[in-house]
């Protein structure tokens, strides 16, 4: 059970599966022992590939071509973010699980929580490689909340 969990609910323009480009970087650090949110992250980014939103990704996400304007840069996003993290593992002894394990047992156990793999396993993993960018240590420990609805209401493993 990990004491703190970050939600990441990412915005992106729905293309074919290797060019999903990332428009908003949302998380949020919430203590599970009392449901409180202790930290918060959030950027929208400008899409670079394709500059101007489709109608279909404004009326999904409510997010605007005026906020992705005023966004930043993938790279800058995930720096940013990277610096975030490294404040949640100072000021709060986050340790984020790697391969099922925690290196320092004297922190504070962390993991990304979404709803499928989607969002870091592929989305911002081909975008990643595809623009030659360093994905953050930190977004590879995640828990897929799809994946476990469905071991225990259904007992379906996929």
């Amino acid at each position: 059970v990990c004491g703190n969990l970050c939600r990441r609910e990412l915005g992106f323009v729905r293309r074919r599966r290797s060019e999903a480009p990332h428009v908003e970087f949302p998380a949020v650090l919430v203590d599970t022992s009392t449901g409180r949110v202790e930290s918060e992250f959030h950027a929208y980014v400008q899409p670079q590939e394709h500059p101007v939103l489709s109608e279909f990704c404004t009326e999904l996400t409510g997010i605007t071509q005026s906020q992705v304007e005023a966004g930043v840069p993938l790279p800058i996003c995930l720096a940013r973010f990277g610096r975030w993290v490294q404040s949640l593992q100072r000021e709060r002894g986050v340790v984020f699980v790697k391969d099922g394990r925690v290196a320092d047992l004297t922190g504070h156990p962390c993991a990304f929580v979404t709803w499928s793999d989607w969002d870091l396993g592929v989305c911002l993993l081909y975008e990643c490689k595809r623009k030659q960018i360093c994905k953050p240590e930190a977004l590879n420990s995640w828990i897929d909340l799809r994946a476990t609805y469905k071991v225990n209401h259904f007992g379906l493993v996929t």
